[in-house]
């Protein structure tokens, strides 16, 4: 258990309540997320003209006017990128189009360690000596206002391209400033990644959007994906697309990786592009050899593939034994830390490019946003996280006089601090978290509360592929159901992992509870859980059947389900016949009540109440079959219930429990 606190739907749903073309499951998940009968064919299948003209983007006529001038006089162009995976693909991406119109092209990615972030005057001068007379920036140079002047002064023009936040500053006087989030920009849609918005460059400047697609929607989707872009609107076509290319006619580098990062034979999702590929790209940037990972996307040869593969798998390994000796030493140092306050965390020793990912993680682990500076000197760089729905973009523009720069978006951001002002930016962060307004965040959101199994048949939970690919904006769909038996508890993998059988209205649900040990999980057989879970398909050999991927569980809370009963609310099918008290629990109650005469609860209370030997729901239901066959009345008064036994005559005959119209209803579901 991992004691989050969770929301869930108040009342279940059924199978029932869906009848439309699609399996109901579908349907529920569908409705929920506001996809209505009308646009829901548009969503599931999305197809190239769901893609708008990329003239239409503010800037792109004159990006394309000065870029064409250039092809067509033979100036030498650099493409100038960033070392993550979006700016690794849209590099590519625009490099491998311009050399193939004839471009002296040269790409040129900035070293994390030593140049940092953004469009530096140290690569212009070098773009310069080599002859360079247009500079294309890809996923960056938003801020480059500075470096825009000077390359003009020295001869070069800039075209920038990017997809980052430009609130509260000056645009770069550019040729061209080509980014869908500039307020000006009347294009419908913002949400693309750095390599979305150099895919539609090329496709602005080919004219054969269709081809351009069958070159680099692999590369798009890489980078959309990586860069956490809501797949939705464009984006999830374009993920779509590039999915599809990935599985059948992957680039030689692609395909070397995938066959060293994924399991032979699982299918190839957006959740592989993040856990498995992204992380292996990003490592080459991270300790500054980006330049390998340019070399996988653009190789045609296949055993330079192979071996590029294994190089950036081999820097993985090292990312990820450094990042656990930096989480270690940031653990510490947080328990000196205030609670409840963003976290900004200094030192001298931590590597640049591992610090991103330790600060996500110390943000999911205390609930606050995390910012992680690496001091060099009396300057520091710092990688920052959000939580929840802070906008930290919003909170480091509103700290700014402490700040030497900063950028990024509101979930992610980086920044430039001098060593002098590191403690004022701190209180000045704190302060400004402290009084701005947060909207409470559960750490558990199910989305459907399953009432009936047969929303959970493999039918169901094979159309539930059609919502790929899930990601940001487009989650797979979290589900819970309560009151369930856990049956059995097994260890896999070595203990790390469990392997569980759940027990509920008849039905019996096999599960997986990945990083979880027995130990951890802190129940036992028998006891009644409420689980959420994402369904999926488990294949093996030629068997599919149905699994519930375990999110977390918990101690079953009967609060939900009192409520209902005793607002006359109809129990779900999935709940009903584990709701037949038996006669031993039937008496149980009657002596209770007999004894007390009269009772008076809230629901809440009603729970504490509980006669031992008798869940709580099942008392709800007692107590209902004795009003309905006269034994007993209830009324609610007030916010409570109050229920008092009826007199009845010494030769009044026994009461039929059976007769009970509820209990009829139970059994017969």
């Amino acid at each position: 258990m991992s004691g989050k606190q969770w929301e869930i739907p108040y009342r279940p749903i059924t199978a029932e309540e869906f009848t439309g073309t699609h399996p109901p499951l579908l349907e529920a998940v569908l409705a929920l997320r506001g996809i209505t009968p009308a646009d829901a064919e548009a969503f599931l299948h999305p197809d190239i003209t769901c893609l708008d003209d990329p003239m239409k983007l503010r800037d792109m006529p004159a990006a394309v006017e000065r870029i064409q001038r250039a092809i067509d006089a033979h100036e030498k162009i650099a493409v100038y990128g960033d070392y993550d995976v979006d700016g690794i693909t849209s590099l590519s991406l625009l490099v491998h189009y311009l050399r193939s119109r004839g471009v002296d092209c040269l790409g040129y990615i900035p070293d994390r360690l030593e140049e940092g972030y953004g469009v530096n005057l140290r690569a212009i001068d070098q773009f310069k000596e080599a002859g360079v007379t247009l500079i294309v920036t890809v996923d960056c140079g938003i801020t480059a206002a500075q470096e825009v002047e000077y390359a003009r002064e020295l001869g070069i023009d800039m075209v920038i391209t990017d997809h980052h936040e430009c609130r509260g500053f000056q645009l770069p006087n550019a040729v061209a400033v080509v980014n869908p989030k500039r307020e000006d920009c009347a294009y419908g849609y913002d949400g693309f990644a750095g390599c979305g918005v150099a895919f539609k460059l090329v496709c602005a400047l080919s004219g054969d959007t269709p081809e351009m697609l069958r070159r680099y929607a692999d590369l798009v989707a890489m980078g959309t994906v990586a860069d956490m872009m809501p797949l939705v609107g464009e984006n999830r076509f374009l993920v779509h697309t590039g999915l599809t290319k990935l599985i059948h006619s992957p680039r030689p580098g692609l395909a070397s990786l995938i066959r060293k990062a994924t399991s032979p034979g699982k299918k190839l999702t957006a959740s592989s592009i993040s856990f498995s590929l992204a992380p292996r790209i990003n490592a080459a940037g991270r300790l500054g050899q980006s330049d390998f990972a340019v070399k996988l996307m653009m190789t045609e040869d296949a055993r330079e593939a192979e071996d590029t593969a294994q190089t950036l798998c081999d820097l993985n390994v090292h990312r990820q034994n450094l990042e656990q000796e930096i989480w270690n030493e940031a653990v510490e140092m947080v328990e000196s830390q205030p609670a409840g306050v963003p976290l900004v965390l200094a030192s001298e020793h931590w590597h640049k490019g591992i610090v991103g990912i330790t600060a996500s993680r110390l943000a999911e682990k205390y609930n606050v946003p995390s910012i992680m500076i690496c001091l060099d000197g009396e300057e520091g760089k710092g990688s920052c996280r959000s939580y929840g729905d802070f906008d930290l973009f919003a909170a480091l523009a509103a700290c700014s006089e402490h700040l030497k720069g900063f950028g990024g978006h509101a979930l992610a951001a980086g920044l430039t601090v001098s060593r002098p002002k590191l403690e004022a930016f701190r209180k000045a962060l704190r302060e400004y978290y402290l009084r701005t307004p947060k909207k409470e965040q559960p750490h558990l959101v199910c989305e459907l509360h399953i009432g009936d199994a047969k929303l959970l048949t493999p039918a169901c939970v094979e159309a539930l592929e059609y919502m790929e690919p899930y990601g940001s904006g487009n989650a797979k769909p979290l589900m819970c159901i309560t009151g369930a038996v856990l049956e059995s508890i097994i260890p896999i993998g070595g203990g790390k992992h469990l392997r569980l059988k759940l027990r509920r209205g008849g039905e019996v649900f096999d599960c997986v509870y990945f990083a979880h040990s027995a130990s951890e999980l802190n129940l036992s057989v028998g006891d009644r859980v409420d689980a959420a879970f994402s369904p999926q398909m488990n294949h093996y050999r030629d068997q599919h059947t149905v699994q519930l991927l375990i999110s977390d569980l918990r101690p079953t809370d009967d609060l939900p389900i009192c409520r209902r009963l005793l607002e006359g609310e109809p129990p779900a099918p999935i709940e009903r016949a584990e709701l037949v008290p038996s006669r031993k629990e039937l008496g149980i109650v009657w002596r209770k009540l007999e004894a007390a005469q009269n009772l008076e609860f809230t629901p809440e209370e009603l729970i504490e109440q509980a006669p031992a030997g008798v869940p709580p729901a099942k008392y709800c239901v007692c107590l209902r079959v004795f009003w309905e066959v006269g034994l007993s009345r209830s009324s609610l008064e007030n916010g409570r219930y109050k229920v008092q036994v009826l007199p009845r005559p010494a030769d009044a005959p026994k009461a039929d429990l059976d007769s009970s119209e509820f209990l009829r209803f139970l059994k017969q579901s």
